[in-house]
């Protein structure tokens, strides 16, 4: 208890920069859920929240600071439109505020997938220096929010995160912070690197893990 409220009270002067890789429906409720939580200081009254603080941080301390996609209607605009552009269809339960953050135009690879290529056009802007982006952005965490089985672009935004300096956090099911070899070179860089794939409260990994 005491704890709690310390760390309520003694609060980290330093911001969140957290960038997007991915601008679809997990982005959408990522983005929205920082907006929905912002105004939340009652540990009881965050439902849907283990925790309200973690480690001194508050949802309102995140900034997110740059965002990468590949899809035509998301890329160029601002993020808090960028989310509700089609396809998604993530429920919009908050405001979310002009960002100031522009999509940018990542590389295509293998993150459109065989029953996604009718639905998405891609965009035909200039694919921008994903490291130098991040770098410019002061972005600290890169987090990948990727279709499940893109491979081989999860693998590129790894890279290119620790190009930049950046942690790494994989919420899809390719097997990066998992793997040995990249466990190295990001202990070796001295930057955190977490995941392998994101469980909902109800979806398909949840749901597959109590079939199994």
């Amino acid at each position: 208890m005491q704890i709690n409220l310390l760390l309520k009270v003694v609060r980290f002067l330093s911001e969140i920069r957290v960038g997007l890789v991915g601008v679809g429906n997990c982005a959408s409720a990522l983005v929205q859920g920082v907006e929905y939580y912002r105004s939340v200081d009652d540990e009881a009254n965050c439902i849907g929240l283990r925790h309200l603080y973690v480690g001194g941080y508050h949802p309102k301390d995140i900034k997110f600071v740059c965002a990468f996609d590949i899809a035509s209607g998301k890329v160029g605009r601002d993020l808090s439109e960028a989310i509700f552009a089609e396809p998604n269809n993530t429920l919009k339960f908050a405001d979310v505020p002009r960002l100031g953050v522009k999509v940018l135009k990542g590389p295509v690879l293998d993150g459109i997938g065989n029953y996604t290529k009718r639905t998405i056009k891609v965009d035909p802007s200039i694919e921008v220096d994903v490291a130098e982006s991040l770098r410019e952005s002061g972005a600290e965490i890169l987090v990948n929010l990727l279709p499940s089985g893109a491979q081989r672009a999860s693998q590129y935004y790894a890279e290119e995160s620790l190009k930049a300096g950046c942690a790494f956090i994989n919420a899809t099911p390719t097997i990066i912070a998992s793997d040995k070899d990249w466990i190295r070179r990001y202990v070796e860089s001295k930057l955190p690197i977490v995941g392998d794939d994101l469980t909902d409260q109800v979806g398909a990994t949840f749901l597959h893990k109590v079939l199994l």
